[in-house]
């Protein structure tokens, strides 16, 4: 008998991860679809069946063009699943490190889409708190930020007790690794991150561990001399400590839309060093395109969000 979830017929099997299994499947209308479902043990936790409904509740105020859309959930169920829209791609992070920084009319395109995403989020009332490049889709229509799994929902109460780090240390901003109170700048600042290890791939912050780079990000100034001119303003800008001192979404859209050219569409990107990879698709391109999408849904904030889990197509 063909598998069902909910009121879906399951076509395919995307991947597999430490927080379930992601499908690929169908709307009514024919729409493609990524189902996230949720393994019995984990769902039979309280505080994780809360928090993935908490993931869904954040996710669903989001329908920007730049997001990839909640259609619909069970949170209740035994399993419980959420379905999105099924967006070809691979992650921003997959991107850098198999084929190369972004060149700067790349850069620009990706900050553009990325500064509109956040202009919907925010308008929603939610602080994402964990933009970072896994977290980005590269779609042949442009990024899509996807992962709502820690955001913060202005009319909901705080899930973590305060002070709670919660979050990739790589693309925190300084405020969220003190514990404070955050506001929409925070995802400012992780916005210039996420622009700068397009640049460099890496943090401007330098290699080490998570310890030393929370330090860095504290104390140190970031080193942004590989980013052309213009983006090295931009991006510095992003990057102040003082979150007030931070340019708004809408801001960083009007400095970025005027400079993005059709060129960053076509545009290589350019060679980095041979780095060691963390996970690499199985060879197909049917295969890639949908482990590529698994990796970067099933990566959903509520574990270590700096491992990157290998994911596997059956068959």
């Amino acid at each position: 008998m063909p598998m069902r979830i909910g009121p879906y017929l399951v076509l395919d099997f995307l991947g597999q991860g430490g927080m379930g299994a992601v499908y690929l499947t169908r709307s009514r209308g024919g729409r493609p679809l990524a189902v996230k479902v949720i393994r019995a043990d984990l769902a039979a936790n309280r505080d994780f069946r809360r928090r993935f409904a908490r993931e869904v509740t954040a996710a669903r105020k989001v329908s920007g063009a730049y997001t990839a859309p909640v259609v619909d959930a069970d949170t209740e169920c035994a399993e419980p699943w959420l379905a999105t829209i099924f967006v070809p791609g691979r992650s921003l992070w997959e991107a850098v490190r198999t084929e190369g920084v972004l060149d700067g009319d790349g850069i620009r395109e990706l900050g553009a889409g990325l500064a509109e995403a956040l202009i919907d989020i925010h308008a929603a009332g939610i602080i994402h708190r964990d933009l970072k490049p896994h977290n980005v889709l590269m779609g042949a229509d442009g990024p899509r930020v996807i992962d709502f799994g820690i955001a913060h929902v202005a009319d909901l109460p705080p899930l973590t007790d305060p002070g709670a780090l919660l979050g990739t240390p790589q693309f925190m901003s300084p405020e969220q690794i003190q514990g404070n109170r955050l506001a929409f700048a925070s995802d400012v600042f992780s916005f210039g991150l996420v622009l700068a290890y397009a640049a460099i791939g890496g943090s401007p912050f330098g290699p080490g561990s998570n310890a030393q780079l929370l330090l860095r990000i504290l104390h140190e100034e970031p080193d942004l001399t590989a980013l052309p001119g213009d983006l090295r303003r931009l991006v510095a800008a992003c990057l102040a400590r003082r979150p007030e001192q931070r340019p708004s979404p809408g801001e960083l859209l009007d400095t970025l839309a005027v400079v993005t050219t059709p060129a960053a569409r076509t545009a290589r990107p350019a060679p980095l060093p041979r780095v060691p990879t963390v996970w690499v698709p199985e060879a197909g391109p049917a295969g890639a395109d949908f482990a590529r999408n698994a990796h970067a849904v099933l990566d959903d904030g509520l574990t270590d969000a700096l491992v990157i889990e290998a994911t596997r197509r059956d068959g």
